[in-house]
């Protein structure tokens, strides 16, 4: 009877594997809460994506320590392709050099499949600090160095890097302040508790239009859809650009037709007409590609800010 229940199982291990991918729900997991940003991205190209698959594909919110937790989980989950994970530039790139006990390498662990979207943000200072440009905010910190502060979204965030990368480039010296996420330091912001901030685009334009505070530039190396005459800020500083981005991971021996097959419908979903204007509307732009050139993507940007990181000696907070 064991022989016979061996056999069996076997078979059915067998029968599983000759299956063509995917022959299961797949799973997207966000390494942060419901509702963010990241969190709305995934689940708008799930949608799409399930179309293409014939098959449901979930979001699993596994949130904690700034992304790393579910990074982790996906980086040490089965390589066969059914848990997949919405990769950030903080999880992906940033705590390369910034969190040397996150418990996984984003190089050795993970297969790239696309990059989803990029999200610009908005230098903006409050109408108190006497700047209208960068031009402008670089030549008063270099007069008064050390007297204007930025906010942040916390130490080690894509605003902190956004911030540093500007004192970097345009060697200047600004006090960073460091808050418990990006709704205080919107706040702080506003009521001029600090001289100077970086938001995600779609939630400062209506503070910005209301004049409670003053663009400067977007982070991104194009001006942003929502404010075509707002100047980027690397056109003051040529080659700045700080935008975060989202992407989709699988870990790394998943196989490469599986990988292939995510790519083709990540792109479709990034690709349809209904999914470009939502992500639009979410201040985020959609940027499909091909699982190489995401790879390579990756690599630069770990290159990038692990050289900001080390040169504005930042510190995980």
């Amino acid at each position: 009877m064991k022989r016979l229940l061996a056999a069996l199982s076997l078979t059915i291990c067998a029968l599983a594997q000759a299956q063509p991918y995917p022959a299961r729900p797949v799973r997207i997991v966000v390494p942060f809460p419901p509702g963010g940003p990241t969190d709305i991205v995934a689940r708008l190209m799930s949608q799409k994506m399930a179309e293409g698959l014939k098959q449901p594909v979930v979001v699993e919110n596994r949130a904690g320590a700034g992304g790393v937790l579910g990074t982790e989980f996906v980086a040490k989950a089965p390589a066969d392709g059914y848990t997949l994970l919405m990769g950030t530039i903080g999880g992906l790139a940033v705590s390369m050099s910034l969190l040397p006990d996150r418990g996984y390498d984003t190089l050795r662990d993970f297969a790239s499949i696309s990059q989803a979207v990029n999200v610009t943000s908005i230098l903006v200072t409050h109408p108190s600090v006497p700047v209208k440009s960068v031009q402008e905010l670089v030549a008063l910190a270099r007069v008064h160095p050390g007297k204007l502060n930025y906010g942040s979204s916390g130490s080690g965030t894509v605003t902190h890097l956004a911030g540093e990368l500007l004192k970097l480039m345009g060697r200047v010296n600004i006090v960073h302040v460091p808050y418990k996420g990006g709704a205080l330091a919107l706040t702080a912001i506003i009521s001029g508790e600090v001289d100077l901030t970086y938001e995600n685009s779609l939630i400062i334009v209506p503070h910005i239009k209301s004049g409670k505070v003053r663009a400067l530039g977007v982070t991104g190396a194009q001006r942003s859809k929502l404010l075509p005459d707002l100047p980027s800020i690397a056109e003051a500083l040529p080659g700045y650009g700080a935008s975060g981005w989202y992407g989709l991971v699988a870990p790394a021996a998943t196989p490469k037709d599986v990988l292939a097959r995510l790519n083709a419908e990540a792109v479709r979903a990034l690709r349809s007409p209904d999914v470009a204007e939502k992500l639009s509307g979410q201040g985020a732009e959609p940027a499909p590609g091909s699982p190489g050139e995401f790879a390579a993507f990756i690599r630069a940007e770990i290159e990038k800010w692990s050289k900001v990181v080390k040169a504005a000696n930042m510190k995980a907070g």
